[in-house]
């Protein structure tokens, strides 16, 4: 992949265009990520990133409705079962997604690094839809 050199959105460079796609921080992420995306047609490592940072924010809210499904499928399934033994479940749940949770925000940690240090890093499942759909 061709990275260009030269200006990305709002007149950063490249490589911290693409590292401020990731920044969680009062929506700069989304902010960022979107006007990548609308102003910036040629440069090909902030269109990645800002699409992986995009999906990555889609993946983990995804994942939260998820949790809070489950959970309150087990927990009503524990109450309406009355056998308080069953709890654990509950708490296997939170343990699961605390798990996930914290695998996206490794993910986002490194491929933050990644992107301020000007490198393409393709995240397990979604860096490949990133590459496919930044083009």
């Amino acid at each position: 992949m061709n990275n260009l050199p030269g200006k990305s959105a709002f007149g950063l460079d490249a490589n911290v265009a693409a590292g401020l796609a990731y920044v969680p921080f009062f929506f700069c992420h989304l902010i960022v990520s979107i006007g990548i995306l609308a102003t910036d047609k040629t440069n090909k490592l902030a269109r990645f990133h800002a699409v992986q940072s995009l999906l990555l924010s889609g993946a983990s809210v995804v994942l939260t409705i998820l949790f809070f499904i489950c959970y309150f499928v087990v927990f009503f399934v524990v109450i309406a079962a009355q056998a308080p033994a069953l709890i654990f479940l509950v708490f296997l749940v939170f343990a699961v997604f605390g798990l996930l949770m914290l695998g996206l925000f490794i993910g986002l940690i490194i491929a933050m690094i990644k992107g301020f240090q000007g490198e393409i890093f393709r995240l397990p499942v979604l860096g490949n839809f990133a590459d496919k759909w930044s083009n």
